[in-house]
């Protein structure tokens, strides 16, 4: 869950290591470095913290025209500057950054390494000695390089140096993203295209366990026996412009103001000349075969995937199941005869979620992604892809792309309810036009929410988001946007549940939020109001317009029913917002998360 740049060719290295790094400070990290080659030597500098404390430490006198660099999210060993990336061998020949887990480290070390002093506690370390063990056994740089990766049991993307070799970047991954980068007498390497989107738009899909020799002006693609591959490469569609702030204070408050862009987006993507919608017939062919949808997805994606089970069960009359990816991989239920396996993930890298894909390919089963990512690992791996069309979501807490999801996953069911011949009671795109408006009014009520932020959240230690059938799966989505940027103790429950032992921890003062936009369980979720309140709860109630009652505290725009979701919990995004701003926390990177989650 961190990042990699690398560069060579005939510009200053240092800069444009730096700057794809800040480009990928949105994936959440804790320490930071890059390696230099200069004329004779490689400078290594690495800090614990941000980008901005490593651009202290570089020192700009050095002249380099080819680098690595990294972003660290500890996995083995503290955040501290020694086990930040780059690391290096013990005659600091080589040079390593590193992505992902090595899960036989520890047997690696003890059967080759028992004579060397290690400088971290990191398991990226073992790699970078070891290409320097078999290098000495081999003569030969991309043999021990080779010989090394066949070794390695896990995840990887790795970018190397060695001194001896200064005109060479050799490059591998397995599991975890990696990008080769094409430019003019110049080539790059990241984990993300919009890291280095500031020098080229055209990049070179790696896949797993290949191994890629960059020079400034070649990049030689192999197999692990040796074989050269042929790949076209790609045009990031990314306008760098899409990835910067403007003048909003914080990504999250950018993204959640572009979600009535995002709805209008959709529509056009999804909607052909005479209005009607537009998919791939593979996909429509593939709901149509199956006797059963699995959804598997993780945090903010498996929440919009218990929305889009609703969805699929009530509008297309398909059933479906959603499972928590970490948890399917190691517990696989019985399956059906014919399933369909539907994976979300804003990124299409989420590791949990390619553990499930991978067996499911060996499997011989059926797998489309919904991702906002095109030719990510998920996507590329799946049959089929439905395309968010979100943008770049920078903001570690998902917004727009989880109702952009929720909004995938309408599309899909109503075309497949159209595709079955079943009638109907609403324009699915008319709606989403609906939607979109009706956010764009709640976006218009920052300071409202805002004041609820101050009101309701400024001292409270916890609070609870209560509500029925979808606006249950809405507020859980509430409770993790809180949990996650204001560092509040938040959950979310099915109201029907609270006198079955969660009452218990409701005492004076605690803050209940409560959604009521389902008239038949309006009367039954403010009876659950009720009883908090009469403990001593501080309730908010947030209700969609035709349903509100005398106290409510936000009224929301009246939408269709079933699209509810998408606006209920817009007001949530910006209560969270507030009331992390309040608190002084890092609202666009959150202590110990990550934004893409590349390791198990």
């Amino acid at each position: 869950m961190c990042g990699i740049v690398g560069y060579i060719g005939n510009q200053d290295s240092k800069e444009i290591l730096l700057n794809g790094l800040e480009k990928l400070e949105y994936r959440g990290y804790d320490s930071a470095g890059i390696a230099v080659r200069s004329s004779n030597d490689v400078n290594v500098f690495k800090v614990k913290g941000r980008i901005a404390t490593l651009r202290e430490a570089v020192d700009n006198s050095v002249e380099t025209t080819t680098g690595i660099g990294h972003t660290r999210w500890a996995t083995h060993g503290e955040p501290s500057a020694t086990n930040a990336h780059p690391h290096q061998s013990t005659s600091e020949r080589f040079t390593l950054v590193h992505n992902g887990v090595i899960e036989n480290y520890l047997e690696l070390k003890k059967e080759y390494l028992g004579d060397i002093q290690f400088a971290s506690e990191t398991d990226t370390e073992i790699i970078v000695q070891l290409i320097e063990h078999f290098a000495k056994e081999t003569g030969d740089t991309l043999e021990a390089f080779r010989k090394t990766v066949s070794k390695l049991h896990g995840s990887y993307a790795l970018a190397v140096m060695d001194n001896e070799n200064p005109d060479v970047l050799y490059v591998a991954k397995n599991k975890s993203p990696l990008l080769v980068g094409l430019g003019d007498e110049y080539n790059v390497v990241a984990s993300d295209s919009m890291a280095m989107l500031q020098v080229t738009d055209q990049f070179v899909e790696l896949m797993d366990e290949e191994i890629v020799i960059v020079k400034k002006d070649n990049v030689t693609i192999q197999q692990l026996d040796g074989t050269v591959m042929s790949r076209e490469p790609f045009t990031a569609e990314l306008d760098a412009s899409d990835i910067e702030k403007g003048t909003y204070p914080h990504f999250m408050l950018k993204e959640i103001d572009e979600q009535p862009f995002v709805m209008r987006r959709i529509i056009q993507e999804y909607q052909d000349d005479q209005d009607n919608i537009k998919l791939d017939e593979d996909v429509r062919q593939a709901v149509a075969d199956c006797d059963r949808i699995y959804i598997i997805a993780a945090g903010t994606s498996y929440h919009a995937g218990l929305i889009g089970k609703e969805f699929l069960e009530k509008i297309a009359q398909v059933p479906t199941e959603v499972h928590i990816a970490s948890e399917f991989s190691y517990n696989m239920p019985l399956l059906s005869e014919k399933p369909l396996f539907v994976f979300i993930s804003q990124s299409g890298e989420t590791a949990d979620l390619r553990s499930v894909l991978v067996e499911v390919n060996k499997l011989g089963h059926k797998a489309l992604t919904i991702t906002n990512v095109q030719g990510s690992t998920l996507s590329r791996e799946s049959h089929y892809t439905l395309l968010l069309h979100a943008g770049p979501e920078i903001a570690v807490a998902s917004t727009k792309a989880y109702t952009a999801q929720m909004a995938v996953l309408a599309i899909l069911a109503v075309d497949t309810a159209q595709a079955k011949g079943l009638t109907l009671d609403f324009d699915p795109m008319k709606e989403l036009g609906i939607v979109a408006n009706a956010i764009e009014a709640l976006c218009d009520q920052n300071e409202k929410l805002e004041q609820v932020a101050k009101d309701y959240l400024s001292t409270t230690r916890n609070c609870f988001f209560i509500g029925r059938g979808l606006d249950y799966h809405v507020g859980l989505e509430g409770a993790l946007k809180l949990k996650e940027i204001s560092y509040i103790q938040a959950e979310g429950f099915a109201g029907g549940e609270l006198k079955h032992g969660t009452i218990a921890l409701i005492e004076e003062g605690t803050p209940v939020i409560a959604l009521a936009t389902q008239e038949h369980v309006n009367s039954s979720i403010r009876s659950n109001v009720s009883e908090v309140v009469t403990r001593g709860a501080n309730a908010c109630i947030i209700s969609l317009e035709g349903l509100e009652r005398e106290g409510d505290e936000i009224i929301l725009p009246s939408v269709h029913t079933l699209l509810a979701p998408l606006v209920s919990v817009v007001p949530m995004q910006l209560i969270s917002y507030y009331a992390a701003l309040h608190r002084d926390c890092d609202v666009d990177k959150p202590r110990n998360l990550a934004k893409s989650v590349t390791v198990e």
